[in-house]
């Protein structure tokens, strides 16, 4: 520690304390890495969100030994919530930081504690999934409301309206006959879901794309990335839809059932799928005009809008859809090329040839 009494350090900005059952916990929220600390310590971090050497740490905490503070120092350095000033590690708390900065600590939190969580295995039999749930009884899934009028509503039958078929036969999809997916379909998947339909004048915002799910703002976060994997017609491997120009670019050739399974916390049904759809969120899009943290839901929302119109899309066209957001953030980000701070992956949705080879199609 001696020869590196010069070196600059600085507190990481990416960093959260909070009291658990009486003791001190700090975690930096970019790595995920969490410790039960003294409060002291707390005085040593604040005194290194400017950014100064260890030799002047020495000086400021006089009133301990050199090699008490050295040692709190090195242990500080080793779980990320100290960084030199130069290295990797700064540049990348700085990014999440700057990027942001408007949701920051409430929605910053959120997102990036929730990235890689656990997973059930999916080799696990589902007697033993079972067993992993709470003992306590399930939730009912209806609430009443107790001493409030009842009004019947008048009955209601299917329509025999298409959207109305397509609506009711919406299924999640979890096995697939292994035949390929033309890439017509793909196409029409692709353009329906998240391509653009035209655009709208805005005095205050200039032209503003049309979708065909709703966007908070018209700010359309959301990326779609294709993980192709049996799509008649198309290569396998990785690519980025361009809404614009309704065409793909490959960034990778790495596309492969068993990375499909991997992406999707190991659930063995995306293995057979044939293509994957990875939606990923740009979040300075929405950020830039909504800058409270509560935006952070907006995201969220987008994609789950997208994720019906992809499933409703596919029900029609025949196909067999499934989504999901049971994902490996990490795994998916570095194959896509996507530094998981000002891009990052957020859901996933997939589709496959239905194991019925008479599937039902909608008329148009």
């Amino acid at each position: 520690m001696a020869k590196d009494r010069g070196l600059t350090l600085r507190s990481t900005r990416c960093q959260y304390a909070w009291w658990e059952k009486g003791d001190l916990r700090i975690v930096n929220y970019l790595t995920r890495e969490a410790y039960t600390a003294n409060p002291v310590v707390l005085e040593l971090i604040g005194f290194f969100f400017t950014p100064r050497t260890i030799r002047a740490a020495l000086l400021k905490f006089d009133a301990y030994s050199p090699e008490s503070v050295g040692q709190v120092i090195l242990e500080l350095l080793e779980a990320h919530l100290l960084l030199g000033c130069d290295s990797p590690e700064a540049a990348r708390d700085e990014l999440l930081h700057s990027s942001w900065k408007a949701w920051l600590p409430e929605g910053g939190i959120y997102h990036f504690l929730t990235k890689d969580a656990p997973y059930v295995p999916g080799d696990w039999t589902g007697e033993k999934r079972l067993r992993s749930l709470p003992r306590t009884p399930q939730p009912a899934h209806f609430k009443e409301t107790d001493n409030a009028e009842l009004i019947s509503l008048p009955p209601h039958h299917k329509e025999k309206d298409t959207f109305f078929q397509t609506l009711h036969a919406r299924r999640t999809r979890r096995t697939f006959s292994g035949s390929p997916v033309p890439l017509e379909s793909v196409s029409k998947l692709l353009q329906t879901t998240w391509g653009v339909q035209g655009y709208i004048e805005s005095d205050a915002f200039g032209p503003l794309p049309l979708k065909t799910s709703p966007s908070g703002g018209a700010r359309h976060p959301i990326e779609v990335y294709l993980m192709a994997l049996r799509v008649k017609g198309l290569a396998p491997g990785l690519y980025h839809y361009q809404p614009t120009s309704h065409a793909l670019k490959r960034i990778s050739s790495k596309a492969t059932p068993r990375k499909a399974r991997a992406y999707c916390a190991d659930q063995p049904y995306a293995a057979h799928s044939a293509a994957l759809f990875i939606m990923t969120a740009v979040f300075a899009r929405t950020m830039w005009k909504y800058q409270h943290p509560r935006a952070y839901r907006v995201v969220l929302l987008d994609a789950g809008h997208l994720g019906q119109t992809f499933c409703l899309t596919a029900t029609r066209m025949g196909l067999a859809p499934f989504s999901t957001a049971a994902l490996k953030d990490t795994l998916i980000e570095r194959d896509l090329g996507i530094d998981g701070i000002s891009e990052s992956v957020v859901y996933v949705t997939g589709c496959g040839m239905p194991v019925d080879s008479s599937r039902r199609r909608f008329s148009y």
